[in-house]
C-alpha cells in the first residue's frame, strides 16, 4: 500500500525559510513532490511531521501558517484520494500517483481554470468577453499577490477580503460588482463541471448595479458640438463626426459602427447585427448620415462604411480599440471647447439619444427597441439618472398647486 507524508527541508542558509515537500512511497520506491510553502525550522514539528504554530508569533504570521496548514492538509488528502483511486484500478505506482495528483491540482487551480475559460472564449471569437474575464482575473491576482488559490478554497471569507481590498483601492461599486460577477460566473462553471462543490462564496459581496453619474448631455450640447468649427483639425473633426453618427443612428455603439459594411446599406435602410446581443436592427438612412459617410468615403477601406478599420489586419479588435481610444481623447477636448462638464466619450452619444428621446415623450418600449436592448429594464437603467433640472421643474409644478 502506498503512503504519503509531509516533510520539511531546512534552508542551507541560516535564518532563511525552508520548504515543505511531500514524500510518496510505494513498493519501496520513494518520490518527492515540491511545494511553494515556506516556513522556518522553528515552525516545524519533526516528530509529528506537521507545522507547529508558536504562541508568541505575531497574529499575521499565525494566520499565514494556518493557511499553509490548510493547504498541506488539502494536498495530503488529495494524494490519499489519488492512491485509493489508482489502487482500485490496480494501476498504482509512485509515478502514477504524482502524475494524477498534478493533473487534478492543475484542474482545481482557480487561475488555471479561469485561463482555460478565457482561452475558450477566444476560440469562440468572443474577444470582448475574454478581455473582461482577463481584467477580472488580473485584479484578483493582484489582490492575491499572484499566489494561486484552489477552487475548493474559494469561500465567502476570501471574497469579502477581496471586496474590502478593492474598496481600499477606491474602486467604484460598479467595478467591484463587475469583477465579482465575472469571477462568480467562472466559479459556477467549475461547479457545473464537478471540479468543486458549490459553497456560494459570493453571497456576501456586492454584485448589484450602483446608480452611476449622468452620462447624457442636453440637446443644445449636441447642436453645439455639431456646429463647432474644427477646420484645420482633422483628428478632432473625425471624433466629432463619429460621435454625431452614433447619435444619428439611435446611439449605435462604437464597435457596431466599426464593423459596418458598405453592403449593410441597401435601398435606404442600414441593417446591422449588434455585437453585444446579436440582435438585428434596421435604421432608415437619413441625409445627415449620408453627409458623414460621403465626407470620409475616400479614406475608407473597400469593405467598411466608416474610417475606423482601415488597415489590413488579422487583429481588427486591437485596431478598433486604438481608434476608439484616440477618438475619446479628442472628444474630451471638444467637450472643453463647448463648456460641457460631462466627460465626453462615444458612449455618451448612446445615453444622450435615449435621454433626449424620453424628454420628447417617446415611450420606453420604442426607445428600447430603437437601441436594440434585450429588455426595457436595460433601457430604464440608461434613463435612471434623469437630469436633475427636469425633476426640479416637475417639483416646482407640484408645489405651485399647494
Amino acid at each position: 500500500m502506498a503512503s504519503v507524508k509531509a516533510k520539511f527541508r531546512p534552508s542551507s542558509i541560516d535564518g532563511k525559510e525552508g520548504s515543505i515537500y511531500y514524500q510518496v512511497i510505494h513498493n519501496r520506491v520513494v518520490r518527492h513532490i515540491r511545494t511553494d510553502y515556506r516556513i522556518f525550522e522553528s515552525e516545524w514539528n519533526g516528530k509529528l511531521s506537521m507545522i507547529d504554530i508558536p504562541t508568541m508569533l505575531p497574529a499575521e504570521r499565525k494566520h499565514h501558517l494556518r493557511l499553509i496548514v490548510q493547504q498541506v492538509n488539502r494536498d495530503v488528502g488529495r494524494l490519499e484520494s489519488v492512491i485509493k483511486e489508482l489502487s482500485c484500478k490496480d494501476s498504482c505506482s509512485t509515478d502514477a500517483i504524482i502524475s494524477r495528483f498534478r493533473e487534478i491540482s492543475e484542474l482545481q487551480s482557480f487561475y488555471s481554470f479561469m485561463e482555460s475559460v478565457i482561452a475558450q472564449l477566444r476560440r469562440l471569437n468572443r474577444e470582448r468577453t475574454s478581455e473582461t474575464y482577463s481584467a477580472a482575473l488580473s485584479s484578483f491576482m493582484r489582490f492575491r499577490r499572484n499566489k494561486d488559490v484552489q477552487l475548493d478554497d474559494m469561500d465567502a471569507d476570501l471574497m469579502m477580503e477581496y471586496e474590502a481590498w478593492l474598496k481600499m483601492k477606491s474602486v467604484s461599486l460598479n467595478t467591484i460588482s463587475f469583477y465579482m460577477r465575472i469571477l462568480r460566473a467562472a466559479y459556477n462553471r467549475a461547479v457545473e463541471k464537478g471540479l468543486t462543490v458549490q459553497k456560494h462564496p459570493f453571497k456576501h459581496v456586492y454584485t448589484g448595479m450602483d446608480k452611476t453619474p449622468k452620462r447624457a448631455i442636453h440637446f443644445k450640447d449636441i447642436k453645439h458640438i455639431k456646429e463647432l468649427n474644427l477646420s484645420g483639425k482633422p483628428h478632432w473633426e473625425l471624433a466629432r463626426d463619429m460621435f454625431l453618427f452614433s447619435f444619428y443612428t439611435r446611439g449605435m455603439s462604437f464597435i457596431d459602427m466599426a464593423y459596418l459594411k458598405k453592403s449593410d446599406l441597401k435601398n435606404g435602410i442600414l441593417s446591422y447585427r449588434r455585437h453585444k446581443t446579436g440582435q438585428q436592427l434596421h435604421i432608415k438612412w437619413e441625409s445627415c448620415m449620408e453627409a458623414i459617410v460621403a465626407q470620409y468615403a475616400a479614406g475608407c477601406s473597400e469593405d467598411y462604411l466608416l474610417p475606423i478599420l482601415k488597415l489590413p489586419s488579422n487583429n481588427l479588435r486591437s485596431q478598433y480599440k486604438s481608434t476608439m481610444f484616440r477618438i475619446n481623447k479628442y472628444l474630451k477636448e471638444i467637450a472643453r471647447l463647448c463648456g460641457i462638464t460631462t466627460p465626453l466619450t462615444m458612449y455618451v452619444s448612446r445615453h444622450s439619444w435615449a435621454s433626449i428621446a424620453k424628454s420628447k415623450n417617446i415611450p420606453i418600449s420604442v426607445i428600447s427597441e430603437g437601441m436594440g436592448h434585450d429588455s426595457e429594464e436595460t433601457t430604464r437603467i440608461y434613463l435612471a439618472s434623469l437630469d436633475g433640472s427636469v425633476i426640479d421643474k416637475a417639483n416646482s409644478i407640484i408645489l405651485k398647486d399647494l
